[in-house]
Parts: structure tokens; sequence; C-alpha cells
């Protein structure tokens, strides 16, 4: 006869979402309530959550032994009996205490906002690095919650909250935990060093470091695919990409440079996975040039550029010089598509147009490369031919009379280098229009 084989299946999630807004939050022009319980529910199912109902409160202040008053409690208690739900999830961050008061009450597992996305984050992460950096941020997490997890600890087999070194939980305490998060941090410091060679390397060689960055879902990962035929995931869910991506990119020049896609944005993004991934973003921060990608179709659009810029500027990356690219104008409207931005460094693109593409790559080329400049150098004057040579790209040259004719592709950033010595010798390449030659 053959033997009965018994498969264990963990339980689908079934949840029932909590918002509290309080009016601290209500104050701050940047909070948006139903945008951030609405990103909740899309989180929630990219976990593999089912969101059964969500609930909101308005309230003076957070409840220190509730989070939401006693009275919500009871009322969540009654809703989540009603639907089914074996899992309560909050739309901010909880202490321990708070966690073990309402998973006592509820008696239901207790997931806040910061564990829904490390949670997501982990089963992303495929390279050691993003692992590294997953684990680091969980640990980081728990280590001040230890006091509230006990049902979460007791629950073998993980599940939502538990993945990665969550299953672990019930064999270590905080000294365990302090030593680990010790090893991860030495074990990142390596990875940094490694990357930083990376770096001195590519900039040994002049080749030029393009990021692409935004808030999740905005398009990065598809507009890296279009621009290099790069195989990487892309799907329409939050942090579809977690580990960074760098594949090389041909300007319509010719010259290759390196366009590197980064982890997604978000709301509240919790700080621990912003220090945890300070070596992934790094490349932001150590870019020639920054793409922020927009979605131009979304309804958060301004939200979610200020979320963006409000973490380029905690890693100091703000003042690298940007493209703001408003993506999916296919799917905007005619009004949203006009009050779309076209002007200054700012383009309005679809990721899946080849002409929006095309404007792109010269855009990227002009921002990088510089304009074609055109200087009158008598011969003899070998130093500033040399320099010429080593601040641009020689596109050509000719001899007239005892003069050089030199045109140069120079980055405005180097050309301001030189300041006073080749403003005095350049004239920009204008098509008929005669401008006088200087002469030194």
């Amino acid at each position: 006869m053959k033997p009965t084989t018994h498969t264990i299946e963990h339980e689908q999630p079934r949840a029932v979402l909590v918002s509290l807004v309080t009016q601290e939050q209500k104050r701050q022009e940047a909070y948006e309530a139903e945008h951030s319980l609405a990103e909740l529910v899309s989180l929630s199912e990219t976990a593999g959550v089912q969101v059964l109902a969500t609930m909101s409160q308005n309230k003076e202040t957070v409840d220190s032994k509730w989070f939401i008053g006693k009275g919500k409690a009871e009322e969540l208690k009654q809703l989540i009996e009603e639907r089914g739900a074996n899992t309560a999830v909050f739309d901010q961050e909880l202490s321990g205490a708070q966690v073990r008061n309402l998973e006592e009450f509820l008696d239901v597992k207790i997931i806040d906002r910061t564990q829904l996305i490390l949670d997501i984050f982990a089963q992303r992460a495929k390279t050691k690095e993003g692992i590294i950096q997953v684990e680091l941020a969980q640990l980081s997490y728990l280590l001040p919650r230890l006091s509230g997890q006990g049902r979460n600890l007791s629950r073998l087999g993980g599940g939502i909250g538990t993945r990665g070194p969550g299953e672990t939980k019930l064999e270590t305490d905080r000294r365990h935990i302090r030593n680990r998060i010790t090893e991860l941090k030495h074990q990142l410091q390596e990875v940094v060093k490694h990357r930083t060679l990376h770096r001195e390397r590519r900039k040994k060689t002049g080749v030029f470091q393009v990021a692409l960055v935004g808030y999740t879902n905005a398009g990065k990962s598809t507009l890296l695919r279009q621009l290099t035929n790069a195989d990487v995931y892309v799907e329409n869910q939050l942090f579809a990409t977690l580990d960074p991506t760098s594949r090389n990119f041909e300007l319509p020049s010719g010259k290759q440079i390196v366009l590197t896609d980064t982890v997604g944005f978000i709301q509240s993004l919790p700080h621990d996975l912003v220090a945890a991934f300070r070596a992934t973003l790094e490349e932001a921060n150590e870019a020639d040039l920054i793409l922020h990608v927009v979605d131009g179709a979304s309804d958060m659009m301004a939200t979610q550029m200020r979320v963006v810029g409000q973490v380029l500027e905690e890693l100091g990356a703000h003042k690298t010089e940007q493209i703001t690219l408003f993506n999916k104008v296919d799917l905007c409207s005619a009004e949203q598509v006009d009050m779309l931005t076209t002007g200054g460094e700012c383009m309005r693109i679809s990721a899946y147009n080849e002409t929006d593409l095309e404007r792109l790559s010269e855009r990227i080329e002009a921002k990088l490369m510089g304009e074609c400049k055109t200087f009158r150098v008598p011969a003899e004057k070998g130093d500033v031919i040399s320099l010429l040579y080593r601040v641009g790209e020689v596109l050509e040259n000719e001899v007239e009379g005892g003069d050089m004719l030199i045109q140069v592709r120079v980055n405005n950033k180097e050309y301001d280098k030189l300041g006073y010595l080749l403003a005095h010798y350049a004239m920009d390449q204008r098509e008929n229009e005669g401008e006088n030659t200087e002469h030194v």
C-alpha cells in the first residue's frame, strides 16, 4: 500500500487593514491618509495577503496601550470575527507593547506597515547584498520589539511578517540578535568596499553613471529594459524589483554609459530600510546624472515626487544633476498630459514609445557629454589644445591659416571649471550664423 503523504500548507493571511489618523498627521501637508491606506492595500496584496476590509479612525493622539482606542479595538474585533480574518495590518508603526496587547485582545496576528514592507523585501531580495540588507533591517526592527512578539515567535512556519530571519526568531534573544547585526554590518561593509572599488575603476575609465530613481511602480525597470534590452523583471506591482540592476547603454554618439535601476521609494519608508539599503542607494549618490522617473498618470504624483526628493536629500544626492521624466503619458488623459511640466529639466515620455526613448537618449547625451563648441586656437598654444583634448571629446579639427579650429563636445560642468580661459576662446557652433571668430 502506498504510504499516505501529509502536506502542511500555510494558511493564507486574510486581513482587516487599519489606519489611524492623528491631529499631528493632519497638520503635515505631505501626509495623505486616503492615499496611505490605498497604498497599504496594494502592499498587502503584493505580500500575498487577502484584504477583507479596511477601517480608519480619526483620533487626537495615539493610544499608548491599544494604538487605536479601546472602543475601536472592540469594533475591530467584531469586524474580524464577522469576516473570518486571521490578521490585522496597521498602516502605522506599532510598539512591542501595542502588538502584544492587540494580539491578546483580538486573537489574530498583528502586522504593521514597516513589517509588511520588510516582508515584501524579503521575498524580492535575490542577490547576496540584498539578502544581507533585508535581514539587517528586519533584525534592527525586531530588536526593540522582542517583548511584543510573543504570538508571532510561537508560530512556526513563518508566513507574512516572519519570512527570512523571522523563521529563526524562536532561537534568538537580544544578545544573539545584536551579534548577528554586528556580523551583518561587517558583511555589508565588505560589499560597500567592493562597490567602491568598482566605482573607482569606472571613474578612472571615464565611464558615466546614470541612476534611475523614483517612487515604486513608476516604471523604472520598464524604462531600463526598453533602453538596454535588459532581462529585468517587470510587473505592475510595488517593489517588483529590489536589487539594483546595472546595464551598459549606448548613447547616440556611440559612447557607452552605465544605467542603473535602484529600489523604488515609498511614503513612510522605514528608517531601518533607508539605513540598511544605503549601500544600494549610494548608486544614486555617486551618479553623474539622476533620472527621476515619475508616474504621470498617478493622482498622487505631487506627493510621490516629494517623497523621492526627501529620500534623495537624506542620502545627500539632491545636488546631483537631474532630469525629471513624467512617464506613462500613454495612460494619461489629455487634461493630465497638459498639466505635466515640460520646461527646464523635465520631459513627458512613455517607456514604450520609440520616439520618446530617442529624445531621452539625446537629452542624456547632452547632459553628460555637453554641447558641441568650436575653438579657434593659435597652433603654438599647445597647452590650450592639450587642455581641450583632456576635458572634452574632440569631434573634428582642422588647420586654418596659423590657427587650429577644434570642434569639441564638452560637458557643462567641465566647461565651467575652465572658466575665463576657455570662455576667451569659445564660440558656439551654430550653422549659418556667421559669428565672428575670436582670436587669441
